[in-house]
């Protein structure tokens, strides 16, 4: 009896995970100077080619910065989700936490987010943990990928060694 209600539970469960239409493909974090961004177009038009990519940054005039490179698949267009990103940084154990309100088309896309600017210490700096969640406009989540030590528990405490006896009088 409780194999065919555990199999019910495990099926209506991935029917709840899927039945959102949103998926990570692929999350890779990494430092992008200013000049991963330059195409020869820019100098023509003044506008920033995106090759099609959804770019938002913390600071938008800064082009130096922190990414997030997502790279989401929907079976459908979603028109607004937002993307919540918690990050522990360098700069404060503390952790930020970043939301950006993003539209997916049908397919496969890529979003860069950037903690851009005065947002990241330096090129040399990396993240201690992170946490990114897609969240729907009712605040259902979506999606979500973290980094190991996002989810690593806390360490246990040692046990203290016992006091030493006082030696035994013979």
């Amino acid at each position: 009896m409780r194999f065919p209600a555990l199999l019910l539970a495990l099926t209506l469960g991935c029917a709840s995970v899927s039945a959102s239409g949103v998926k990570v493909v692929r999350l890779l974090p990494e430092y992008m100077p200013a000049d991963s961004f330059a195409r020869i177009s820019e100098f023509f038009d003044g506008k920033e080619n995106t090759r099609g990519a959804t770019i938002l940054r913390t600071q938008p005039k800064s082009r130096d910065g922190f990414y997030f490179n997502l790279r989401t698949q929907t079976e459908a267009p979603v028109e607004l989700v937002w993307v919540v990103l918690e990050i522990i940084t360098p700069a404060s154990a503390d952790p930020r936490v970043e939301s950006f309100a993003v539209s997916l088309p049908k397919g496969s896309h890529l979003i860069r987010l950037g903690l851009t600017g005065k947002d990241w210490p330096s090129a040399k700096d990396r993240p201690a943990a992170w946490k990114l969640r897609i969240l729907g406009v009712n605040g259902a989540e979506l999606a979500m990928e973290q980094s190991y030590l996002w989810s690593k528990p806390d360490a246990p405490i040692p046990a203290q060694p016992a006091e030493p006896s006082a030696p035994k009088a013979d």
